[in-house]
């Protein structure tokens, strides 16, 4: 699948690691349950990356539900790029980098469907680099900025800053310190109103698989009003990664 971004777009997000790998030092003076997150989801002698390389493939609610093949870049202090094909002959890519939010499909290569790059654009899209963090887990530790709190034993919230957005994400844990869902507030307009403002948004894991060192949401159910009697119009995108490669050079 032809990979549809920007000249220069994969450079800005690709990043090499830490000169370290993990270890229990990492997680030194976290709170207890978010170390027990942290330590079930990364294996010792990881490399410390904070970008890697994914595919996936699903289906995603555009009007109807269809089915999708993805490929990604993800670096959760920079941002992402999502490159996707729909039912065949929907493409197109979602992106953020350098504060820039960008939205670009097509129909069958020649049709233009969705071209978007507003402000508001651009803040969701930070948002939703936030939520992607679940697919690199070592970029969400201590020394890459990011702080952790804990309200008890199964509930934990990651908290940092991507460019001028402030991000909260708060993740529900299962008895081995994996995740069962996330939730945040992400800026957006999910009822096409023309008025955007901060709605929940999020979703539940489905299934997990082990990639290049850690263990991640390789499965689940995401969208908006995750969490409240909205979530059942919200929910828009069902997705399995199939292959993940953290970037190690």
């Amino acid at each position: 699948m032809r990979f549809p971004v920007p000249a220069g777009v994969r450079d800005e997000l690709v990043s090499p690691p830490a000169a370290a790998v993990f270890a229990d030092a990492e997680l030194d003076g976290l709170p207890a349950p978010a170390r027990r997150h942290l330590a079930a989801v990364i294996a010792p002698g990881t490399a410390l990356a904070t970008s890697a390389r994914l595919r996936m493939r699903g289906r995603i609610k555009v009007g109807r539900w269809l089915p999708f093949t993805a490929r990604q870049i993800v670096a959760p202090h920079r941002g992402f790029v999502w490159a996707a094909r729909a039912a065949g002959v929907i493409t197109g890519s979602d992106l953020y980098v350098a504060g820039r939010g960008e939205m670009r499909w097509t129909l069958l290569g020649l049709v233009p469907l969705v071209r978007a790059d507003s402000a508001d654009h651009a803040r969701s899209a930070a948002g939703r680099a936030a939520g992607e963090a679940v697919w690199i887990p070592t970029a969400l530790l201590p020394r890459f900025g990011v702080h952790w709190s804990a309200s008890d034993d199964r509930h934990i919230t990651a908290h940092y800053r991507l460019d001028s957005t402030d991000l909260d994400v708060h993740y529900e844990l299962d008895g081995d310190g994996r995740l069962r869902s996330f939730v945040f507030d992400r800026w957006g307009d999910p009822g096409r109103t023309g008025s955007w403002s901060l709605h929940p948004f999020g979703g539940e894991v489905t299934g997990y698989a082990a990639f290049d060192g850690v263990s991640i949401p390789a499965a689940g159910r995401v969208g908006w009003f995750f969490g409240t009697d909205r979530w059942h119009e919200g929910e828009f995108f069902r997705y399995r990664i199939t292959d993940l490669q953290l970037v190690t050079r």
